[in-house]
Parts: structure tokens; sequence; C-alpha cells
């Protein structure tokens, strides 16, 4: 499964292991929280945007993304460590976000599957554009976004996000396949503790 693109496919199912951590992966309004809420359940999920609001009382305010990033990692190692199903919904277009997120599933002896949400700019900046008020984020930092992950995709910030560690990278090139997609879960043995 590794580096799968199932946009040829409309009728695709990826196989987690579970548990496992999926790292959603793509510029601020290719759809990550629309398609965690579609495939996951809520409690499963750990947002950076949710955590943002949690506390600042607002999703929006990069001035605590630090905070922000640093709470969503305690939840993550906890989850991680109860052998809990995790998602983060988060840009992660950044390799430096990425490898810290895998350093966590090494930790914790679970794998780590991206998701890669590589849609046309075209899409994504017009969705963005749609986001009700302060929840479209400026067009300049949406376009920076898309240039990190195309950087990701091709190599030009490191060896390439499907060389970094994950089990597998699941990559999405249009919406079509975004929604056709499908997740079926398999069990993974508990290590021997």
């Amino acid at each position: 499964m590794k580096g799968m693109d199932p946009s040829m496919d409309p009728a695709t199912v990826i196989r987690l292991p579970d548990p496992c951590l999926v790292v959603l992966v793509g510029a601020a309004g290719a759809g990550k929280s629309t398609f965690a809420a579609a495939h996951f359940a809520p409690g499963e999920v750990l947002s950076s945007d949710a955590y943002r609001g949690r506390i600042a009382g607002d999703p929006t305010d990069q001035r605590v993304t630090g905070a922000a990033f640093a709470a969503l990692h305690r939840e993550l190692r906890r989850r991680l460590a109860d052998r809990r199903l995790t998602v983060v919904d988060a840009t992660s277009v950044q390799r430096r976000a990425r490898l810290a997120l895998l350093r966590e599933a090494s930790a914790a002896g679970v794998p780590a599957v991206a998701v890669v949400l590589d849609l046309p700019r075209d899409v994504v900046l017009a969705r963005n554009a749609q986001r009700p008020g302060a929840r479209a984020v400026p067009e300049d930092a949406v376009r920076r976004h898309l240039e990190a992950l195309r950087r990701a995709l091709d190599g030009g910030d490191g060896p390439g996000l499907e060389h970094e560690g994950f089990a597998s990278v699941v990559r999405l090139r249009e919406p079509v396949s975004v929604a056709a997609v499908r997740f079926a879960r398999e069990p993974r043995a508990t290590p021997p503790g």
C-alpha cells in the first residue's frame, strides 16, 4: 500500500492497522476536517484548530499554535500508549511536523499512515475562500501550504514524504477520490507488555 494513489479507482478501500496513527496532510481548505469527520469518530480525531479553540477561544488564533500543538502531542502520546487509533487533523505540510508525529508513533510502537489530500490548487483555493467568516485562511498562507506540500511530495525538503517512515502513504488527487475512499480497520495484536 505504500505510495498508493487511489485516484483512478473510485471504490478504493484503505486498510488501516488498528491501532495506528493517521496523519492527514494537506493545505488549509483541502477538506481534512470534513474528511476526518466522515471517516472517524469525533473522539479519534485530534484537531489543531480544536486545540487552538480550547486554548484561545478562537480556532484561527495562530498566536497559540505552540501551546495547541503541545497539548495535541500530550493527548496523542496518551492515546497511542493506550493503543487507540488516532487521527491528527493538521496541515502537516512541513517535514518537521510530520517527523514529530512519526516519533510519537514509533515510541508507542504503532504504525503511522499518511493520507495526503493533494487536490488541485484551484479547488483548494476556492474551498478556502468559501469558508465562513474567520475560518478562511489568508490566501497567501494557503499558497505557502500548497508549495510546502509540493516540496514534500517531490522530495524538495528532504527524502520525500514517502520515505519519511510512514507504513503507507495514500495520495488523493481529486475530490471524487476523496469522497469515494473507504477505510477497513485490521486489528493488530497487542505486543507483550
